[in-house]
């Protein structure tokens, strides 16, 4: 440890920044090396197993890695469990994650009282995402009564939290199979109505087409796009089709409903989306109601912050961008 001194005090005071976020919260993040002073490098915890997410070219982290092991052996005596994944791994396993302390992984981890399923080594991510967190409040918080759909759901914690909140139906739907069984193990992790869920495999473009073929309409939608994506049906990519994306879910939104729009893109700044929104909201039959923060854990604190992203996200609070936008039917249906 004594070969990266400035780096282990960097961490341990991150840690400290979240010490009382930890008291309530057992999934979060811990160090976020982008703008806290180490970049490529990301301490996660979930339950009682520390997740070193490294973004870095592995032979030339090796030695930090092992030195934060070290440490977090030293001094944090709930690891039970660390997991390293290394994104830039040649080997596709390296990428997913190695079980480095421990024998065995958390299955499930509790969050504003709701259960959720999660997989740490069901892909380069955890399966769970900490940045929309204040999103799955809101969503416990406003849900209660409403038919949701959740588009892009990947293993659905935002459906998850709505049918925690009392919504009548959700509806789940992503184009991989196996993060959709994660999303239903949840639901019924949390005991909720078997007849309020329905999960729909497939291509955003093909299913949104059946959607309205089928004459359905939702008082939520959410539309988190990944990055980038590409089927033989259609094109997503975040930096350049937000607003062809928000007007393929349009026309399922029931009036006076909301459309929850996530974009993650790094290089588009909060600024450039922003505009892309008001342009949107010129029209008399969407608004504008308001930003969800990204939480600190995930941005990093006034006394932690050192680094910023590549474009600058104001603004809002971190590249990860949420509006909440309310959207008004010509004809009025509900």
């Amino acid at each position: 440890m004594s070969q990266f001194p400035d780096q282990i005090a960097l961490i341990t005071h991150a840690f400290a920044q979240r010490d009382q976020l930890q008291d309530s919260l057992h999934a979060l993040r811990l160090f976020t090396g982008f703008y806290e002073d180490c970049p490529g490098l990301i301490l996660d915890r979930y339950n009682t197993s520390l997740v070193i997410l490294d973004m870095n070219e592995p032979e030339k982290s090796q030695e930090i890695v092992q030195a934060v092991i070290q440490w977090a052996n030293a001094n944090l005596d709930w690891v039970e469990s660390i997991l390293l994944k290394q994104r830039q791994h040649p080997d596709e396993e390296r990428r997913r994650g190695q079980i480095i302390k421990g024998t065995a992984l958390p299955q499930t981890i509790d969050e504003f009282g709701v259960t959720y399923s999660i997989d740490l080594q069901i892909n380069q991510d955890s399966s769970f995402y900490f940045d929309t967190r204040n999103l799955r409040q809101w969503l416990l918080d406003h849900s209660s009564g409403l038919r949701v759909l959740n588009t892009f759901a990947y293993t659905g914690s935002l459906g998850i939290a709505a049918g925690a909140g009392g919504a009548k139906k959700v509806v789940q739907t992503d184009l991989n199979k196996i993060f959709l069984k994660i999303a239903y193990h949840s639901w019924t992790l949390n005991a909720l109505s078997e007849d309020a869920l329905e999960v729909i495999p497939g291509d955003f473009f093909r299913i949104m087409g059946r959607l309205r073929h089928q004459d359905r309409l939702f008082d939520c939608i959410i539309l988190d796009p990944p990055f980038f994506s590409t089927t033989d049906a259609g094109k997503v990519s975040l930096q350049n089709e937000m607003t062809r994306l928000i007007n393929k879910v349009r026309p399922l939104v029931a009036h006076e409903g909301w459309l929850v729009v996530i974009n993650n893109a790094l290089f588009l700044s909060g600024a450039d989306f922003i505009t892309e929104i008001e342009t949107l909201c010129q029209s008399p039959y969407l608004d504008f109601v308001q930003m969800i923060p990204v939480p600190q854990d995930v941005t990093g604190y006034p006394s932690t912050i050192k680094l910023q992203p590549p474009a600058d996200p104001a603004p809002f609070n971190h590249p990860t961008k949420i509006v909440l936008l309310k959207l008004y039917r010509k004809d009025g249906r509900r």
